[in-house]
């Protein structure tokens, strides 16, 4: 009976949880959009200087050595160039995929940065859409299983053994 009543909160839990991810998903696609904006925006400042100076985008990093303060701007921008490609690929693959899509591709939305901004501001509420509504029923299948099997797991040494 206890069992039963753990499966049945682990679905529950599972249902509550997952039901939140549409939004959430949505919240967060918001989010890397402006991210993405703002980092176009970098860019193309930093090409406009560049090109008014006669040179490439690598070649302007070049000539910022690679030693002292020069030479970590340098570096920070490689990497804020390489952070805005990868948020660009993430963000045209997610506008393409609708909800329950985005449910199997966790790893586009997986920038540390934005989904802590997002949990930030995120607030849950009652699913009343059908994406809700489907993931909901997802996440309680998930938690009903997932809790069935660790108990199944967890009493299997304490079960007699019939001849």
């Amino acid at each position: 009976m206890i069992g039963r009543a753990l499966v049945l909160a682990g679905g529950i839990a599972g249902a509550g949880t997952l039901s939140q991810f549409p939004e959430f998903s949505q919240q967060y696609l918001q989010r890397l959009a402006g991210q993405v904006d703002t980092l176009d925006r970098i860019e193309a400042d930093f090409d406009r200087s560049a090109a008014k100076s006669g040179l490439s985008r690598d070649a302007a990093l070049e000539a910022l050595g690679t030693t002292g303060f020069s030479g970590q701007h340098a570096r920070d921008l490689r990497a804020t160039f390489a952070r805005a490609e990868g948020l660009r690929n993430d963000l045209a693959i997610l506008r393409l995929a609708g909800p329950y899509e985005r449910l199997m591709m966790p790893h586009r939305l997986a920038d540390p940065a934005l989904v802590q901004a997002t949990w930030a501001d995120f607030a849950p509420a009652l699913p009343l859409t059908t994406e809700g509504a489907v993931c909901a029923g997802i996440g309680f299948g998930l938690g009903w299983g997932g809790l069935a099997a660790l108990l199944a797991l967890l009493s299997a040494p304490f079960r007699r053994r019939t001849a």
